[in-house]
């Protein structure tokens, strides 16, 4: 029986929040999506890419167990949607023929009515799909109640051919399910590479984002549709989940939607600290870790994480310890105390003086004659980080790191000292964006954010010099550059890879690029070992800047090592203070 053709269809957007691996909550998000698109009226409901394995499964989507259940799931969906309500439209892996695809389905009438795999698996930065999945053949349309969709998946859009040839074989609206990760001006991207495709088809489209976090990667959903004019059609918010069903009317063989809502996204600094809460949140929750504990030091990095993990959380699952010493300044005692207060969260006081001196009675002999110098700044560190781990271990709480980009850039950081825990939520934000959004949460929140309104982090934390106090009057920038000097540089040489002839070239001494230079080359095997972390920028450590830590490798524009430097990192027999 062949359907006849619709003028009209109510579509319903599922910008919804995934677990990978949690294929039965998956599965149940859809059950309840699809009564939520029943009550508002919808023919169809979409749902983002991969939805029931979650996105993206990395090699957990080898497993045959886990393919075999996967295809179960959505087996187990199509038989009930003989029931009334509206169809579904659910990415899936699925395996045919032996090859194992990112696949999307139709399910309607109690049966997979269609499949469609992905053909342009993306391959770089964030992504690695070529490692896990087959590229599908050039699709054609789905039919559904007599109108052709397109359905591209993600990637499938980002070039000319999948949605050329979807095109010139009839479909008539674009659906695509996508699992598209923030970074900062993400969505200007996203908008652009839509409306060429619909410049260049003359198809309308209905982008379909998914929203939360998976590990390092966030997932801000704002989705949206473009009409054949390029105008918006619709446009959802960012960070939370909602389903929305839209309306379109054919108008002269071309789809229109019909008052769509128009919700403006937040972007730039306001969209990075939402990221950071909603991926601090989703790697707490969907780890099962009933709240987190940190070290609160009185300064500006731990202000701003307690304060992210207050808005994640909400107060009465945030920890912070106080771990003075005798080099604590008295001010960071107060500005700790008000923090936490301010926060509203539990704060407690935990002198570190018995383990350090504990330690360096063990290490006497040892040291016997030696000068003191870094060694016995870093058990200061390493004394704090077992701490805070010993109250993890006792009361289950995830430890959250709180080293911003520039330290980790430079190594201005201990390894199993402050570096420990099980999540960074400032992982990817230089130490001016710090500042910057601390000063944002002064005066805004996120929507959904569960931390107190107003003043949380105090005027005197984000005014006052940086500064790790290991020794007596120590500044962050007794040891590197002003920060406003080293984060441009930084940025050059990370998210850029620019030259260093081309950053001296831009106006920064040249001593400096070129030591800024050495210090990010040789920590890399500092970042190896780091805790994971929000992505919020173009290139973060680790799932985008993936360098070898045994590199002789050197930009052309950096001087030789000097003669009494190791040979192979140019690195000092004696290191600068951050090596270690």
């Amino acid at each position: 029986m062949i359907a006849r053709p619709s003028d009209r269809l109510a579509i319903a957007v599922a910008q919804l929040n995934s677990t990978v691996g949690d294929i039965a909550g998956n599965a149940e998000k859809v059950r309840r999506a699809r009564a939520e698109a029943a009550a508002q009226g919808a023919d169809l409901v979409v749902f983002p890419e991969l939805f029931i394995a979650g996105y993206p499964p990395e090699d957990l989507v080898l497993k045959p167990a886990f393919q075999a259940a996967c295809r179960a799931a959505i087996e187990q969906l199509a038989r009930e949607t003989a029931e009334p309500g509206p169809a579904l439209l659910v990415g899936s892996p699925w395996v045919d023929d032996g090859k194992l695809y990112n696949a999307v389905a139709l399910l309607e009438g109690g049966a997979i009515t269609a499949l469609r795999y992905k053909v342009d698996l993306p391959n770089y930065g964030v992504f690695d799909e070529k490692r896990v999945f087959a590229p599908g053949p050039m699709p054609g349309p789905v039919s559904f109640r007599g109108v052709r969709l397109g359905v591209p998946i993600c990637e499938d859009i980002w070039g000319e051919e999948v949605v050329e040839c979807l095109a010139e074989t009839g479909a008539e609206l674009l659906v695509v399910p996508n699992g598209s990760p923030y970074w900062r001006q993400k969505g200007d991207t996203r908008l652009n590479i839509a409306v060429a495709r619909v410049t260049e088809q003359g198809l309308a489209a209905i982008y379909v984002n998914q929203v939360g976090a998976q590990d390092e990667l966030v997932f801000d959903g704002v989705s949206f549709g473009i009409h054949t004019d390029c105008s918006l059609a619709f446009q959802l918010g960012g960070f939370q989940e909602t389903i929305v069903t839209t309306h379109w009317l054919r108008q002269g063989g071309t789809w229109r939607c019909e008052n769509g809502p128009m919700i403006a996204p937040i972007e730039d600094d306001r969209a990075d600290y939402a990221a950071c809460v909603l991926g601090l949140r989703d790697y707490v929750n969907k780890n099962g870790f009933p709240g987190v504990v940190l070290g609160m030091s009185g300064g500006i990095d731990s202000a701003l994480c307690a304060a992210m993990a207050a808005d994640a959380l909400g107060p009465d699952r945030v920890r912070c310890v106080m771990l003075p010493y005798k080099y604590t300044a008295q001010e960071s005692l107060d500005d700790a105390a008000a923090c936490a207060k301010a926060l509203g969260v539990k704060y407690e006081i935990t002198p570190i003086a018995p383990a350090v001196e504990g330690i360096e009675q063990a290490l006497r002999a040892t040291f016997s004659g030696l000068a003191r110098d870094v060694t016995e700044e870093n058990l200061q560190s390493r004394a704090r980080g077992t701490i805070l781990m010993a109250i993890s271990n006792k009361f289950n709480l995830m430890v959250v790191t709180t080293g911003n980009k520039s330290e980790m850039s430079v190594g201005y950081a201990t390894l199993y000292g402050d570096m420990n825990g099980g999540f960074n939520p400032i992982k990817d934000l230089y130490k001016t964006q710090v500042f910057r959004l601390s000063r944002l949460r002064n005066e805004w929140k996120p929507d959904g954010a569960l931390g107190p309104d107003g003043v949380v982090i105090p005027d005197n934390i984000i005014t006052r010099p940086p500064t790790a106090e290991l020794r007596e009057n120590q500044k962050d920038e007794d040891s590197l550059p002003p920060y406003s000097i080293l984060d441009p540089i930084l940025e050059r040489l990370v998210e850029r890879e620019e030259p260093i002839s081309a950053i001296i070239a831009a106006g920064f001494d040249r001593d400096t690029v070129v030591r800024i230079e050495r210090l990010l080359n040789i920590a890399e095997y500092k970042r190896r070992q780091a805790a994971p972390g929000v992505k919020v920028t173009l290139k973060n450590f680790g799932r985008d800047r993936r360098y070898p830590i045994t590199n002789r490798f050197r930009d052309p524009g950096t001087p030789l090592p000097a003669a009494d430097a190791s040979p192979v990192t140019g690195k000092p027999v004696k290191s600068e203070a951050f090596d270690f």
